[in-house]
């Protein structure tokens, strides 16, 4: 059997992450779904994309994650005149005190531990292609040389709704390369009070630092330690399975609604952020319930619709919903 850590790392895990939690709750009143997703994403080596509205703290909770964490920090805005130079870098020529000229890797604002690319659907295809070495590789190249990206390396992104003016719609290259897709909603009217009552307090709260880099490595190896039981991975398994509509295990709502199901990071996703769940209750073991739990931020993003889906009013939080329950319900008589 797998060794685990002891209770006591175990418990010291869950009381680091707790407190950044504590922390990050003096700047953003509510939506811990949020902080406990993207949270998730680093831990588990991710990267996170956030869907909502402008306004709802977004970019906040990326910067107030920085200082609590004493990580660099980089924002991008992206705009449809944005180009992928300015995102990773360029060679510049500079000159020495003889006259002599030498090229020069400019470092982008890639080069950071938490970037957030802030509104990423309204700048083009091109430059969004930009980040895809990044996030994938974790390596920036330059004409011949291969520039290394420090970790940890998280890519928080946001984006209006598809609907709203003026955005392009992410490809899907692009979009399975985020660990988890979360949706922000907007506050509840005690959360919205809450929020009042702190723009108009006189002092403002003021994060302190939790952890450092070392602390976080330190936490993600505990991460790697907590047990997956042969039927929970084929839960992970037969969920992403259910997805796929030309495959024999497909659910019947895939078969009708799903052009394209999950790929196979789907379900290494599952895993993975699973086992940051499974940790964050102080547990070693993934269970069931932790699979479930991750799982609309997980695949939401990893199925696309076809146009059947869209004309009887289809939605991937429906159809997946339908799934989950499919599945749970085989396993459970299993």
């Amino acid at each position: 059997m797998k060794n685990v850590g002891s209770e006591a790392t175990l418990q010291n895990a869950v009381d680091r992450l707790n407190a950044v939690r504590r922390e990050i709750a003096k700047i953003i009143v509510g939506q811990d779904d949020v902080v406990e997703g993207v949270l998730i994403c680093l831990l588990s080596g991710g990267h996170v994309l956030l869907e909502g509205v402008p306004g709802l703290g977004k970019t906040t909770l990326l910067r107030t994650l920085a200082r609590t964490l004493q990580l660099k920090y980089s924002r991008i805005q992206f705009t449809p005149d944005l180009m992928p130079a300015d995102i990773v870098g360029s060679m510049i020529m500079e000159s020495d005190e003889r006259g002599g000229k030498t090229l020069r890797f400019q470092y982008g604002p890639v080069f950071a531990n938490l970037v957030l690319a802030d509104e990423i659907n309204r700048a083009t295809p091109k430059t969004q292609s930009a980040l895809l070495e990044a996030m994938q590789e974790r390596t920036v190249t330059s004409g011949t040389t291969t520039h290394e990206l420090e970790a940890p390396f998280l890519v928080m992104a946001t984006q209006n709704p598809i609907e709203m003016e003026g955005t392009y719609p992410l490809p899907e290259a692009q979009l399975d390369r985020f660990l988890m897709k979360i949706l922000v909603t907007y506050p509840s009217r005690e959360e919205l009070s809450r929020i009042v009552e702190r723009t108009i307090a006189r002092e403002e709260e003021v994060p302190v630092p939790v952890m450092d880099r070392d602390q976080i490595h330190q936490v993600r190896q505990v991460c790697r330690q907590v047990l997956v039981a042969p039927h929970v991975r084929d839960f992970a398994i037969d969920l992403v399975m259910a997805t796929q509509s030309g495959h024999k295990e497909a659910h019947e709502m895939a078969r009708k609604y799903i052009r394209y199901g999950s790929s196979p990071r789907g379900a290494q996703a599952l895993v993975e952020c699973g086992r940051v769940h499974a940790l964050m209750r102080g547990r070693y073991h993934l269970s069931v319930d932790d699979i479930l739990h991750v799982a609309g931020a997980v695949l939401r993003h990893r199925i696309i619709l076809n146009f059947d889906a869209h004309a009887d009013g289809q939605t991937p939080e429906t159809i997946l919903q339908a799934i989950l329950k499919g599945v749970g319900a085989q396993t459970s008589a299993a």
